[in-house]
């Protein structure tokens, strides 16, 4: 699904990643750990070009995104990411929240749409071969229904549809982050991407959100995961790898990494964290 080939990121002198080649196959839960500093979330936020790769490259679904002739909106409609800090809009309803990307998207398609079929049919008035126009089966207020309609779904999902209409600044730290969960969702995104999700969390909250991302592991989701929690990434992921000082240093199932780890770094690390 993902291929990075030989990713670098350098901030002026500073190298923070150095060189990461990795795949990530459909339907993986690829937990990232290491010490801070180790560029996991770097690397992270590079999948989906949210910070530009000095060099190397991403490629995910058949295109190198880290290619700055990309249009990278267009793919990163298909990569859900979740921030530590929720990165909620607090002057925005709950269920506006969920609703922005979706009805922007679909309605920006939509303008886009017309616009074509606007230069079409000027270019058919005077033309013997007519080109056929784009299929245009949606509406603005049809975008909004289906947007809230599927919000809601979500909602209730995680038992919160009577949060709909408050504002974020009236939730648990454990509800805005499964409310930050939902609304990456809402996308209907191929992948998943979660920056230490249960950082910012105080520990009573962190279960109802590790929780919400095990029922997506079980969905099948493609997830790559920077996290602290050692017993979770034990417990989801299908792969783990151990980064430090911005390479990969170790690539392998949960059980050796945390049972027979085979690089002297990894050991030490685990040694101290375990």
């Amino acid at each position: 699904m993902i291929d990075v080939i030989d990713l670098k990121k350098n901030y002026g002198k500073l190298e923070v990643l150095k060189g990461i080649t990795v795949t990530i196959g459909e339907g993986e839960k690829i937990a990232i750990i290491g010490p801070s500093g180790s560029g996991k979330s770097t690397f992270l936020r590079c999948l989906n070009c949210m910070e530009d790769p000095t060099s190397g490259s991403i490629i995910f679904e058949n295109v190198d995104i880290a290619d700055m002739k990309v249009d990278i909106n267009i793919y990163r409609r298909h990569m859900g990411m979740v921030f530590q800090q929720f990165n909620l809009f607090n002057n925005k309803t709950v269920i506006d929240n969920i609703m922005l990307a979706p009805v922007h998207i679909g309605i920006s398609d939509l303008r886009r749409k017309r616009i074509k079929n606007f230069f079409i049919s000027i270019r058919n008035f005077f033309a013997k071969n007519r080109k056929p126009l784009y299929e245009i089966n949606t509406t603005p207020s049809k975008i909004k229904a289906e947007a809230r309609e599927n919000a809601m779904r979500l909602l209730k999902r995680i038992g919160l549809e009577d949060k709909a209409n408050v504002y974020p600044a009236t939730l648990s730290g454990g509800q805005k982050q499964r409310i930050a969960i939902i609304r990456a969702l809402a996308m209907n995104p191929k992948v998943m991407l979660f920056d230490e999700p249960t950082s910012a969390l105080d520990p009573e909250m962190v279960g109802e959100v590790l929780e919400l991302i095990k029922q997506l592991a079980d969905e099948g989701m493609t997830m790559v995961i920077v996290t602290h929690e050692m017993g979770f990434a034990r417990e989801v992921a299908t792969r783990v790898l151990f980064m430090d000082e911005g390479k990969i240093v170790e690539d392998n199932t949960p059980e050796e990494i945390f049972v027979n780890p085979k690089n002297p770094r990894t050991r030490e690390f685990l040694s101290k964290v375990l």
